[in-house]
């Protein structure tokens, strides 16, 4: 069973900047053979996608994010980041890692259903 873990979450002032850190544990494969995503959940709504990594050339954002946040993958460190910068007060929310092998051209879809493991999400809250 892949455990996740994230950590970076915090409050910051609306143009401020965070990055998000997504540890794996228990990899039954390789790790870079997994596809990995972040979402984030508002209070209220919907979880939604956010970026999606296969591989450093097959990366997906979610709309309008592109441009602000930068997702990114250490497979050496089993690691998962997320750059977030200019960020806006609708950016606040649960921001959840998630996981699923194998990978493939599939994922970058950021459906919630195509990801079986997750993590427990670290806090987001942008201030205006």
């Amino acid at each position: 069973q892949v455990q996740l873990v994230e950590s970076g979450g915090g409050s910051v002032q609306a143009g401020g900047s965070l990055r998000l850190s997504c540890a794996a544990s228990e990899i039954t494969f390789t790790y870079s053979d997994y596809c990995m995503a972040w979402f984030r959940q508002a209070p209220g709504k919907e979880r939604e996608g956010v970026a999606v990594i296969v591989s450093d050339d097959s990366i997906a954002y979610g709309d309008s994010l592109k441009g602000r946040f930068a997702i990114s993958r250490d497979n050496a460190k089993n690691t998962l980041y997320l750059q977030m910068n200019s960020l806006k007060p609708e950016d606040t929310a649960m921001y959840y890692c998630a996981a699923r092998w194998p990978g493939g051209s599939w994922c970058r879809n950021l459906k919630v259903a195509d990801f079986a493991y997750w993590g427990q999400g670290t806090q987001v809250t942008v201030s205006s």
